[in-house]
């Protein structure tokens, strides 16, 4: 195989075969020769390896870049094919998958990585992307194409958006006085995105299908979580058009093709413009873009129509939960628009009623996909909202569709019906009656259990078992019961950092208003030096839900002293000072509820805590951190705190907590509370009622505190 492998490529390239008279190979032959290695780029992943290993993506580069111009059209047209779907099968050998979730693998995906990133080195890209521009649509469209299916993440995206003609890097490069640094060209205003996006803006006014198509989907792939780009495809230039008025337009297009590409852009183009660039937890939502309005009503009509066939119907669904995702008003305006609706009745379609153990054995791979598109959606779209799970649960009858879904050979189908249990398990009425009622519980227990499982699979069912554990759900003693606790450790035990912290999260769970046996069965079972190492892993994620497990651990006396004689008044003292102290706001945060927690206990723990000068430090600085949440915990302890007794309240004024408080109550105090620090919240009156009132009275015990305690 291999040798005759490597006589394809001295074919396509005869410049790199060692052998003479391949510099005479004929056109029509090399021709042949770039349509057969596609074929098997096409076919089984072991075909795919063994043309990384004769370097089939570089043969097809070299042989591009010594195009004489003599050659014909049709040979040019074959290599950039050729190349297109080299690269698309690397890229889908290398993950993300394009539409939906594929099996990860491991065997080769090395040297797939390796030879995706040459593909989008500078130096490569300068010997195809200029193709882009190239008067015949049949090697333009081919380079659309690679850009649409081969560029999956950031770091080839940005190589992409950034590149431009070596001869415009010259030029701009010479424009520059000498102290500007060179390297910037595409971010110059006015460029919409730079030179791949404006040659692709122009291949939109094309009037073949299949152009546009092309065209749309890698703007979209260019697009994809990336504002700068999605900015320049929404702003016009100069007086013209911007490039979103032709995508809008095209999705009105006769082509479904076109209209599936047009939707999928416009919505990479509304995600990432109304997503700021720096991270944060609550983005402007989308639903002000009138484009939404149009790109729900065509996936609406793509999804219910008889004559659009089964992929075009898996992608639309897809683009609905891109549109959807994370958004709790588009979901509501795709709910009431009947998005939900639309795609719950193809699900059911695609299902039947009663299902047997091999009702999936001889499905096509299309439908497969298809009903993991529409679960998909329907996870997305109930993930919010009680009203619209109840019209899974009830209206809809969905739930015997995810049931057997949760079984199904195809491994996506189970990752989206996971997902759907997930979502429909955030309603607690559901998670009491309909959950334990059509099974889903056991189903998805079975899943999590399975230990050859898919990753990917066992991430989705492990979200899902977080909520199927909480203290509302009468599946979570039955769980228990059947061993649930040694799978969560071996997870936990893992080096899977989701699954580490879902882990970590369902056992969280378990502990919130649970009775001291179940408690302490469960830690038992983690066991407290495990605990203990958790409080200050790593992973400021990790640390934040262990803090959170003994923070729904210590609720009264009892708990309070089991963690105390288990873990040891000291570590764990320290460990919340550690955490106290933590660059992490949500660890801070539960650590200064931890801690207020305990400090509601006896004297006993209250005098240890006063005895930690560091710890009292750390309270302090919480006092002023901007985060309300954690200046009312640790308000609330700190008043416990001074009720205790003459000698804490000295406590607390020699840590000077006092003078805090003071200033927190008082305008008139002085304004210098601490060295601060960009964690700090301000440094005059605490503007928040509640806390003010908590600190007034605490000031009230530290300066009255031998009259209040008479």
């Amino acid at each position: 195989m291999n040798t005759s492998s490597q006589r394809l490529i001295d074919c396509v390239e005869p410049a790199t075969a060692y052998d003479p008279r391949y510099l005479e190979t004929p056109e029509d032959l090399r021709i042949e020769a770039a349509h057969v290695v596609s074929s098997l780029a096409y076919g089984p992943e072991a075909g795919l390896r063994n043309l990384l290993r004769i370097s089939a993506h570089h043969a097809f580069i070299c042989a591009i870049s010594s195009l004489q111009p003599t050659a014909s059209l049709a040979l040019k047209a074959a290599l950039v094919r050729g190349l297109r779907i080299v690269a698309a099968s690397i890229a889908e050998s290398v993950g993300p998958s394009l539409w939906g979730i594929q099996a990860e693998k491991s065997e080769g995906r090395g040297d797939s990585v390796i030879a995706l990133d040459y593909l989008f080195q500078v130096e490569t890209l300068d010997l195809y992307m200029p193709l882009l521009a190239d008067p015949s649509t049949q090697v333009s469209i081919s380079i659309a194409q690679l850009i649409a299916f081969a560029v999956r993440k950031a770091p080839h995206r940005d190589s992409v958006m950034d590149w431009a003609p070596p001869a415009e890097r010259i030029k701009e490069v010479r424009g520059k006085r000498g102290w500007e640094k060179p390297g910037l060209y595409s971010k110059s205003s006015g460029r919409q995105g730079g030179w791949v996006a404006r040659n692709l803006t122009s291949l939109l006014q094309s009037k073949e299908a299949k152009v546009q198509e092309a065209a749309l989907s890698a703007l979209a792939a260019l697009s994809k979580e990336n504002h700068s780009m999605a900015l320049g495809l929404s702003s016009a230039e100069r007086g013209a058009q911007p490039a979103l008025t032709q995508v809008t337009s095209l999705c009105k297009s006769r082509s479904a093709e076109v209209q599936i590409a047009a939707c999928l852009c416009a919505t990479r183009i509304i995600r990432a413009t109304t997503t700021p660039e720096y991270p944060v937890h609550v983005h402007s939502s989308a639903i002000d873009s009138p484009l939404v309005m149009v790109i729900l009503p065509t996936l609406n009509r793509l999804i219910e129509s008889s004559k659009v066939s089964a992929v075009l119907k898996m992608k639309a669904c897809f683009v609905l939960s891109y549109l959807v995702t994370d958004d709790r008003e588009l979901c509501q305006l795709a709910f009431e628009r009947g998005s939900l609706a639309k795609v719950a009745e193809l699900a059911k379609q695609v299902t039947p009623n009663v299902t047997t153990p091999e009702w999936d054995e001889d499905e096509p791979q299309s439908i497969s996909s298809l009903r993991e598109a529409a679960l998909t959606a329907i996870a997305c779209i109930c993930l919010f909202d009680n009203d619209i799970r109840r019209e899974v649960t009830d209206n809809l009858k969905l739930l015997p569709v995810i049931h057997a879904s949760l079984s199904h050979r195809h491994m996506g189908v189970r990752y989206a019906a996971c997902q759907c249990v997930r979502a429909v398990a955030r309603h607690v009425g559901a998670l009491r009656t309909s959950i334990v009622d059509n099974e889903l519980g056991t189903g998805l227990f079975r899943i999590f259990m399975k230990q050859d499982e898919d990753r990917q699979v066992t991430h989705a069912a492990s979200a899902a078992i977080c909520n199927l554990m909480n203290e509302s759900s009468p599946l979570q003693k039955v769980f228990l019961e059947q061993g649930i606790v040694a799978r969560l450790m071996q997870l936990l035990n893992g080096d899977d950092p989701a699954l580490r912290l879902n882990a970590i999260w369902a056992i969280k769970n378990m502990m919130y208003r649970g009775t001291h046996e179940a408690k302490r069965s469960v830690l038992n079972q983690v066991g407290w030096k495990h605990i203990s190492e958790l409080l200050t892993d790593a992973s400021p994620e990790i640390q934040e839900q262990a803090i959170n497990v003994l923070q729904n651990v210590v609720d009264n006396e009892e708990d309070i002293k089991m963690v105390f004689d288990e873990i040891g008044g000291d570590e764990l003292l320290g460990a919340i000072e550690t955490a106290l102290n933590s660059e992490s706001e949500h660890v801070m945060r539960h650590a200064v509820a931890l801690l207020s927690n305990i400090a509601n206990g006896s004297k006993k723990y209250q005098d240890q805590i006063l005895a930690h000068e560091e710890l009292l430090s750390a309270i302090r600085n919480c006092l002023i951190d901007r985060n309300l949440e954690v200046r009312k915990p640790a308000m609330v302890c700190i008043l416990q705190l001074s009720k205790s007794n003459l000698r804490s309240q000295q406590a607390l004024r020699d840590a000077n907590i006092h003078s805090v408080l003071q200033r927190m109550t008082d305008h008139s105090r002085g304004i210098n509370l601490s060295p601060g620090g960009l964690g700090r919240h301000h440094l005059g009156v605490e503007d928040n009622l509640d806390v003010r009132e908590l600190a007034r009275e605490a000031l009230e015990w530290l300066e009255h505190g031998e009259e209040m305690h008479c």
